[in-house]
């Protein structure tokens, strides 16, 4: 009995497994390519995270009634755990990561004069009371200061940016800024970013702005962009 009872758990954690993976795919699908509206995509891709999380449940009754007799269905219910793994695992990091970073969307290494938009969609300025929040919660957010040519310093910023497979909106050093869409890899998520490249006395600095179209919480994308792209400046300067 234990054995069909293990069996079945199992059965039914792959059948949840799977069926989370299809909504999230429905809810990429829908939001990429079906023009669904992102309300609508991240309540299917929520259902997703459910079935993926009463899946691993499932699968772990299975797998303590397996445990007591080790008779055979192991391997059903450990497929039906790795099947509701990934859309579950994602689903609790999205929610964790919300809960631990503020909620800003707008990130900038200049608080006091941040880099403007001029070419996207959504030109809007620098929230101000995003100041305190992001420099508690990022202090590693800064400019970089290079010891470079302005020329040099500015082909090797749109360098890395077309590296990153960023689109590129403008680049013109009599602008000293290059402004890019960074898009994410699965739901293709567009945020804005803009890369200032200046003189001062001691070099070049870079400053960069990086923000989100969608939402007031950007669950620190933005901040780990800038950090990544200026460590990968730092590395080839």
């Amino acid at each position: 009995m234990r054995n069909l009872i293990s069996n079945r758990l199992g059965l039914l954690a792959i059948l949840l497994g799977l069926i989370s993976i299809v909504l999230v795919g429905v809810s990429v699908w829908g939001f990429r390519l079906g023009g669904w509206p992102w309300p609508q995509s991240y309540r299917v891709a929520t259902w997703g995270t459910w079935a993926a999380l009463v899946g691993c449940f499932v699968a772990l009754a299975g797998l303590v009634v397996w445990l007591r007799n080790r008779k055979g269905g192991g391997l059903v219910v450990l497929l039906g755990l790795l099947l509701s793994l990934p859309v579950a695992g994602m689903g609790v990091g999205f929610d964790l990561s919300a809960r631990m970073t503020p909620p800003i969307n707008d990130i900038s290494t200049d608080t006091q004069d941040p880099p403007v938009f001029w070419f996207t969609v959504t030109p809007t300025d620098y929230p101000s009371a995003n100041s305190e929040l992001q420099r508690t919660a990022y202090p590693d957010v800064r400019p970089l200061d290079l010891d470079l040519p302005f020329d040099d310093a500015f082909a090797l910023a749109l360098a890395v940016v077309e590296e990153r497979g960023w689109q590129v909106l403008s680049a013109d050093p009599d602008e000293s800024q290059i402004e890019a869409i960074a898009t994410s890899r699965l739901f293709g998520f567009e945020d804005e970013v803009a890369v200032r490249v200046t003189e001062t006395d001691n070099g070049i600095r870079i400053d960069m702005r990086s923000r989100s179209r969608l939402g007031q919480v950007d669950r620190g994308a933005n901040a780990r962009r800038i950090m990544a792209f200026m460590s990968d400046l730092d590395a080839r300067s």
